[in-house]
């Protein structure tokens, strides 16, 4: 390369120069380390409330539901703020980019102020669908009323990542995770257990513990997003213009995201609905599940936050070449990373559990159902990588209507026949059959939107 080049590539865009599987590597491993302790903070409570008694971690896990539908939220307006950005960094519109980041943080504090009020009416309802133990229900209502009022933490937090992250930052949205998540860890053996001189409250301490860390994650992440002398967008609510638009586009991209995020608690629910039918300990395992298999998902969501703006770069620019290499690798990715998920849910099942104080009855069931539902984790993060490509070009409804088909078309009518049929044991392989017909209905959409969008392009230059 000449010297000529070498200035060029300094003065362009990394994610429009630099060699795919490097750049992808540089940007999805800070955002895998952030997932990865994004995801303590799912397990942290879970253990420690489980060593409570199992009413406790039931409660958590009747809990989870409402959790997933504050994260959608959070998710699908950060999937919004992300492509948004990318896509007019792409075409050389930075300042129109800032504009998309001051948007996202007037859309994450009337998110934060919604959900607060709706976890404040239904909590205790909520709890109530599935059990009559007033225990459980007391503990569980307390938990959420606590995490949805003090939702703003996580949702405010979300808008600054997904800012730096469509500009290609990725390391300072890692070390706000990891200062959200040390102070969680930390103050949840405090909080729950009563030590350093502080009240044993149980579920309620956990439910602090959580909202703690998060807001301490987002006081860090406000400071880099107005403060910082490096950022590449530099946002001034001084000058700040509103425009509908731009609202509108965030919406289209992060709302079917969102939903896709959204059905995971209603498919939850349904889920534990089935699973009552058995017991609550059954409960119970499925919600130890769901905590247990985000150390699995978790990079691969982070893979796919890396991937995201690199896509949507690409896109704008219109880089076909790009585009589809980025694809290739993060399938890959994807598909190594989730194979070892599925080797270690199967090798170590039983020492898994020991950490939440497991029954044996909770062994027995916990067993079979990580060996089981662990073997569409291959075919699983194939598919989140497609639907990731569709989210960066705009296209976001078709990762929403495949996310629909697996999880209500598909998983819980499956599922529950396979409950009538074959009892506990056969329930959960209605996962497997769910991930088949997704990826087929993703293969087919892509190879149409393939057509569509590719061949219409002119090539442009690219610097090797």
């Amino acid at each position: 390369m000449s010297e000529s080049e070498k200035t060029l590539l300094k003065k362009q865009n990394k994610m429009g120069v630099v060699p795919i599987p490097r750049l992808l590597f540089s940007m999805s491993l800070p955002a895998i380390i952030s997932m990865l302790i994004q995801s303590m903070y799912n397990v942290v409570d879970s253990i420690f409330v489980a060593h409570v008694g199992e009413e406790a971690l039931t409660a958590v896990s009747l809990a989870f539901p409402i959790q997933i539908l504050i994260i959608s939220c959070f998710v699908g307006m950060g999937v919004g703020i992300n492509s948004s950005i990318a896509r007019r960094l792409g075409e050389g519109k930075k300042e129109a980019a800032a504009n998309v980041a001051e948007h996202g943080f007037i859309i994450a504090v009337i998110l934060s102020v919604a959900l607060a009020i709706i976890g404040v009416l239904v909590s205790e309802r909520f709890i109530s669908l599935f059990t009559d133990n007033p225990l459980i229900i007391s503990q569980g209502r307390d938990y959420l009323v606590i995490v949805t009022l003090f939702c703003f933490g996580s949702i405010i937090t979300q808008a600054a990542f997904a800012t730096l992250q469509g500009s290609g930052e990725m390391i300072k949205p890692m070390i706000g995770q990891i200062m959200g998540a040390v102070c969680n860890i930390i103050l949840n053996p405090i909080m729950v257990f009563g030590l350093l001189g502080f009240p044993a409250l149980g579920v309620t301490g956990s439910a602090i513990a959580t909202v703690t860390g998060q807001i301490i994650g987002m006081i860090y992440m406000l400071v880099v997003v107005f403060k910082g002398k490096r950022n590449l967008l530099k946002l001034n609510f001084k000058v700040f213009h509103y425009r509908t638009e731009i609202i509108k586009d965030i919406i289209v991209v992060g709302l079917p995201a969102a939903v896709m995020q959204g059905l995971g608690s209603v498919m939850i629910t349904g889920y534990n609905l089935i699973l009552a039918t058995f017991g609550m300990s059954a409960v119970a395992v499925f919600g130890v599940y769901f905590k247990l298999q985000s150390f699995i998902f978790m990079p691969i969501f982070g893979l796919g936050q890396g991937a995201m703006p690199i896509f949507g770069y690409n896109f704008g620019a219109k880089n076909e070449e790009r585009f589809k290499q980025t694809l290739k690798v993060a399938i890959g990715a994807a598909l190594g990373i989730m194979s070892i998920g599925t080797i270690l849910f199967w090798v170590f099942s039983a020492q898994i559990l020991i950490p939440f104080n497991a029954s044996p009855e909770m062994t027995a069931i916990g067993i079979h159902c990580l060996r089981s539902i662990s073997i569409a984790f291959p075919i699983a993060g194939i598919s989140i990588m497609i639907s990731v490509s569709f989210q960066a070009i705009g296209k976001a409804y078709v990762s929403m209507i495949a996310s629909f088909i697996r999880q209500m078309i598909v998983l819980l009518p499956s599922s529950y026949i396979l409950a009538k049929i074959g009892g506990l044991d056969l329930v959960w392989y209605g996962f497997i059959i769910s991930e088949i017909v997704c990826i087929a209905y993703e293969i087919f959409m892509y190879q149409r939107f393939k057509h569509q969008i590719f061949e219409t392009w002119k090539p442009l230059p690219v610097l090797s």
